[in-house]
């Protein structure tokens, strides 16, 4: 497939409008926080728990302390675990997919407690507990 020059340049104008709202300047994973400290060419300094981002949840210190960002500095990459995260999701508050953010946020959501919950719980449980599932 070939490339035309009018495709490039659209390309590098798509690149330059993500690059306005932050680009990446420096990374580095701090250990006592398990956090993946992020400094953009704003001033903004992201920070962000490695459970959040998808494929560095339960990876090594050692692995994550490795952090390259891409000449543009719009990806973060992680050459041991072979994991990438784009700097502008990480913005927008996007830390994986769709299903992985999906699973990792139900899950959460279902240890939560409240007030509500512990009460309707409660209710729940005079009345006999869970319904059962009919087969």
């Amino acid at each position: 497939m070939a490339i035309i020059e009018r495709d490039l340049e659209q390309a590098e104008n798509r690149m330059q409008t993500l690059r306005e709202a932050g680009y990446a300047v420096s990374a580095r994973y701090d250990r006592r926080a398990s956090r993946v400290i992020v400094n953009l060419n704003t001033g903004v300094q992201l920070s962000v728990p490695t459970r959040n981002l998808e494929g560095l949840t339960d990876a090594p210190e050692e692995d994550l302390a490795e952090i390259e960002i891409s000449p543009a500095g719009l990806g973060l990459h992680w050459p041991k675990l072979d994991a990438d995260v784009y700097v502008p999701a990480l913005l927008q508050g996007i830390f994986g997919s769709k299903k992985w953010m999906a699973a990792l946020l139900g899950a959460s959501g279902g240890r939560s407690t409240s007030t509500a919950k512990t009460a309707a719980a409660r209710r729940n449980g005079h009345k006999g507990g869970r319904p059962r599932r009919v087969a």
